[in-house]
């Protein structure tokens, strides 16, 4: 990375530190960040594998592209794959995620590792449980599940929805203690980014327009994102 680009992603990281700090004030409205009552009450794929989830977190977003157009974004996420639309001094060791659709990432299979960090475990990984091309996704690693649905909605547009579930094991202290730091602290402003950063990708993609340059809204504008 060039000096400008670090000190832009720098910059960008800093800005995003209030959203760190306070994500536990209002956790029950950011659970639900973008969602209607309908979809957080509504079942998603792997529900059922982390029935008693300690933390359960459903996002969804309305983008103006199409399912079949929105979709290549999701399966390329991953550290070091297409990054994950976030601050990428925090997630994806600095390099920028990317701007356009990777065609190595593309021929998801069952199995397919989603790393997210630079060494892939059980539970530095999440794996690919099941999907319907274009429908949804469903990642699983140990007490934890992440599924994706995209609902087709008129206008040639899109309702992608995000699921969390996390089991908090306390049977191993530090683990689990770490693992309450970063998803009470830190799920909230990444997972906003991430699915502004989709929205955006997509949107541009869609128009013909690079993809390098607004995608995300500005801060203060993430609600109208999310409803749009």
């Amino acid at each position: 990375m060039s000096e400008r680009a670090i000190g832009r992603s720098v910059l960008d990281t800093v800005g995003g530190i209030p959203l760190f700090l306070t994500a536990p004030l209002y956790r029950r409205w950011h659970l639900r960040w973008g969602a209607t009552d309908e979809e957080v009450h509504a079942r998603m794929p792997g529900d059922e594998i982390v029935a008693d989830a300690s933390f359960t977190a459903t996002r969804a977003i309305t983008i103006n592209a199409a399912p079949e157009q929105v979709w290549p974004w999701i399966v390329q996420i991953g550290y070091r794959r297409a990054g994950f639309y976030t601050y990428d001094l925090l997630d994806n060791a600095g390099y920028p995620s990317a701007t356009t659709i990777l065609p190595q990432y593309q021929h998801v299979q069952t199995g397919d590792r989603m790393p997210m960090a630079k060494t892939v475990t059980d539970t530095t990984a999440f794996t690919v449980t099941a999907f319907d091309t274009g429908s949804w996704l469903l990642w699983e690693k140990p007490d934890s599940t992440w599924a994706w649905q995209l609902i087709p909605r008129d206008r040639g547009r899109t309702r992608l929805i995000s699921r969390l579930r996390q089991r908090y094991r306390w049977q191993t202290p530090g683990p689990a203690l770490l693992t309450v730091v970063l998803l009470e602290f830190g799920d909230y402003p990444m997972m906003r980014r991430l699915l502004t950063g989709i929205k955006g990708r997509a949107e541009h993609k869609k128009d013909g327009r690079r993809t390098d340059t607004a995608t995300n809204p500005p801060p203060g504008h993430e609600h109208d994102a999310a409803d749009s």
